[in-house]
């Protein structure tokens, strides 16, 4: 699983960052998952290794524009470069079909290969065989939400040297005894494959939360990920601009990491007041957090971070 962030600034761009956009793709499986998508998005694909006609699923944490105005020019430059266009499906508060429908009508634009709308509400909204994903509502001016991608649990480790050691070569009979089957060799023993895979491996679990200030909603849905991707909009000495706004701070962030149990906290949607003076604003943002909980990373436009399972 790797996350790479396509823009990293909250209300509007700055010189050295987009807004709000964050691109998840997905292991063994030629799928993009896109969380927000805000304007400009499309130009951050074409600057990045990503590619549009991968994209399955945009999920929309809220309907403000610096979360959402990219998305029609995204679709529609993805449909202009033609091709078999696999479908994709938008989910979001109450509202995002409206505005697409909407978009789509007045600018008379038409979108190459299927579009879909789901409109969310708490709770598990997507699963298949290898992850789901559930949302729960954050805290903000408008209706927010804040989402958990959950992999399923992977299989134990086929233990190799030990099928080895029974006389068993490599082949068909491996995949047979991976799956648990019991094997009956030509000698007559029989073999329990179960007793050859070790026991299964936790699944990884990525948790997005913006744009909110604290709260206990966050909490519940990041405890125990190995990822937190969390906005960090103000610094301690600007907590009255987060009160104002109902954004975080990056301590705010911290503390939901650390009451969660998360193991890596990565902080983003930064106020863009913060850009001057060297970024002097952003790295207290950082050190505000790490204050809190070290192991904090600092997102980037265009910065990549892999979730491994070595961080189980």
């Amino acid at each position: 699983m790797r996350i790479t962030f396509l823009g990293t600034s909250s209300g509007t761009p700055t010189r050295t960052r987009n807004v709000t956009s964050i691109a998840l793709q997905l292991p063994q499986r030629s799928s993009l998952w896109l969380f927000d998508c805000g304007e400009g998005t499309q130009q951050q694909f074409l600057r990045s290794a990503l590619r549009s006609s991968q994209l399955e699923k945009i999920f929309f944490t809220h309907l403000h524009g610096d979360h959402l105005f990219g998305v029609m020019g995204l679709l529609a430059s993805r449909s202009l470069r033609g091709g078999d266009l696999p479908p994709v499906t938008l989910y979001g508060p109450v509202g995002l079909e409206e505005y697409i429908n909407c978009s789509m009508r007045i600018s008379q634009t038409h979108l190459g290969g299927e579009i879909r709308v789901e409109e969310i509400k708490p709770g598990l909204i997507f699963s298949d065989e290898e992850f789901s994903v559930s949302c729960l509502p954050l805290k903000h001016r408008v209706e927010s939400y804040g989402y958990a991608v959950s992999e399923h649990p992977q299989p134990g480790r086929f233990m190799v040297e030990k099928a080895q050691e029974l006389g068993l070569n490599p082949g068909p009979l491996y995949g047979r005894l991976k799956k648990g089957e019991t094997v009956t060799l030509p000698d007559g023993r029989k073999i329990d494959g179960r007793e050859l895979v070790g026991p299964a491996r936790p699944g990884r679990k990525v948790v997005y939360c913006s744009d909110t200030i604290f709260t206990p909603a966050s909490i519940e849905l990041a405890r125990d990920a190995d990822v937190l991707i969390h906005e960090a909009t103000y610094t301690q000495s600007d907590e009255d601009l987060a009160v104002r706004g109902i954004h975080s701070t990056s301590a705010m962030a911290a503390q939901v990491a650390q009451a969660a149990g998360v193991k890596t906290l990565i902080i983003t949607h930064f106020s863009p007041r913060y850009e001057a003076g060297e970024g002097e604003g952003l790295l207290q943002l950082l050190d505000e957090a790490r204050a809190i909980f070290p192991n904090t990373l600092m997102a980037e436009d265009f910065w990549s971070h892999e979730v491994t399972r070595s961080d189980l």
